[in-house]
């Protein structure tokens, strides 16, 4: 998992709130049972205006050159509700984001999300706004979030905002599940060893 420290780039606003996962990953795109390849049915039903995603939507601001490229997400209330699908995170990674700035996110989600290298920001709903405000009228603005001092920097102003320590650790040493287990090699031999020790004896 990519290591999260401190990150600068164009931040997309979706100025709504209650974006759910069936939106972000709509569920006939769940058939893969890798984490790539989710990343271009990201929003589906509002970026294309054909099934067949050949026909991008222009209104929609992913979709407008001035956001090309954006690693930033901000978003309203209630982001992620709706089914527990960890394709959601893994549609927004692919896709390009590393971070969502939202008021509220819904809980399966942010810990879907926390898990797969996705970092949730959580801003009152006054920050929100007014970061969306300037990227609403500032188009391809980039804004900064460091993980290492837990501050947003957007137009020269620093939000702080706070993160469950575990997975503030995780992020900025890139640890997902696996390597998280894996830090404690050591011991998992240890025990092997000593179970294996055990059954030749018996």
């Amino acid at each position: 998992m990519e290591k999260f420290t401190v990150h600068t780039g164009v931040a997309v606003p979706l100025n709504s709130a209650n974006i759910d996962t069936d939106q972000i990953i709509p569920k006939q795109f769940l058939l893969a049972t890798t984490r790539k390849g989710f990343g271009k049915h990201a929003f589906h039903d509002w970026r294309y205006l054909d099934d067949e995603e050949k026909v991008l939507n222009p209104d929609f601001n992913l979709n407008k050159p001035a956001y090309k490229g954006a690693s930033i997400l901000v978003a309203q209330d209630n982001f992620g509700n709706g089914s527990s699908r960890e394709h959601a995170p893994w549609a927004l990674t692919d896709f390009g984001f590393r971070a969502v700035i939202a008021p509220s996110f819904a809980n399966i989600f942010n810990h879907n999300a926390l898990g797969n290298g996705l970092l949730t920001v959580r801003l009152s709903s006054a920050e929100v706004n007014e970061i969306i405000t300037f990227l609403e009228q500032n188009p391809g603005a980039k804004i900064t979030i460091s993980l290492e001092d837990m501050y947003v920097e957007c137009n020269g102003k620093r939000y702080s905002f706070e993160l469950d320590p575990f997975y503030r650790h995780c992020l900025l040493n890139g640890l997902d599940s696996i390597d998280l287990t894996l830090e404690h090699n050591d011991a998992i031999l240890q025990y092997e060893h000593q179970a294996q020790t055990y059954l030749v004896r018996e």
